[in-house]
């Protein structure tokens, strides 16, 4: 496969053709952060925008859209990094994310941006809306206070019959995440643990079980380390 060549904040760069933007700023070692998209996640989703950048002079997100020759790519300005900032700092006030008691704290794709980010407070208003909470299904729980909406488990994930077990019901800020309590009372083992993995905050998480992994062993646990995401 030949390469292109294009341009990211003044530096000139080549990535094979065909590659996502943020694949390709990736092998040049130009870390976009990413929630709805993660490596080997196909198709792009473009859910969550928290990967905004400026192709050309404008703004779009880099897992959508596909490396071309000669494009501009504006990714790291303090224009940009503000922006990807606000959009994880709205993902919290829009949802009541309390990182000290969550499930998946030190696991959290979502704590460990903020972290990156260096956040340590929103500047937008919190809303604490109140959302109902599954409890009704007989492995996993449905955290939907956590859930920010990205797609990951009602696209991308199936039980071993090829079965959508999460579904979206509503529109606008009215959307839930549903679970189908038939599919997910039996899925297997591993196909638990995938999802659970594959939610990036603690929207989806087992029943009757607390942290995972003691404090340490975490994926960002050491949020002083530059974080590959």
């Amino acid at each position: 496969m030949s390469n292109v060549f294009f341009q990211c904040d003044g530096k000139s760069m080549q990535a094979p053709a065909n590659t996502t933007v943020v694949e390709a700023l990736k092998l040049n070692g130009e870390i976009v952060p990413t929630l709805c998209w993660s490596p080997g996640i196909e198709p792009c989703l473009g859910t969550c925008r928290v990967c905004t950048i400026k192709i050309n002079g404008k703004e779009a997100a880099a897992c959508t859209q596909t490396i071309s020759e000669n494009m501009i790519i504006e990714s790291a300005t303090d224009e940009i990094r503000d922006l990807q900032k606000a959009i994880v700092e709205l993902l919290f006030v829009e949802g009541n994310h309390y990182c000290a008691s969550c499930e998946k704290s030190g696991d959290c794709e979502l704590q460990g941006l903020a972290y990156q980010m260096g956040m340590t407070h929103s500047r937008f208003p919190y809303q604490f809306t109140p959302y109902e909470l599954d409890y009704t299904g007989v492995h996993l729980l449905l955290e939907r206070n956590r859930c920010i909406h990205c797609k990951r488990c009602t696209d991308l994930f199936v039980d071993d019959k090829q079965r959508k077990v999460f579904s979206f019901e509503g529109k606008g800020s009215d959307t839930l995440v549903q679970m189908n309590h038939k599919y997910e009372s039996e899925l297997s083992d591993h196909k638990r643990k995938e999802v659970v993995d594959l939610c990036p905050v603690g929207a989806i998480i087992f029943k009757g079980k607390g942290f995972d992994r003691p404090i340490g062993t975490r994926k960002f646990d050491h949020w002083g380390d530059k974080i590959d995401v």
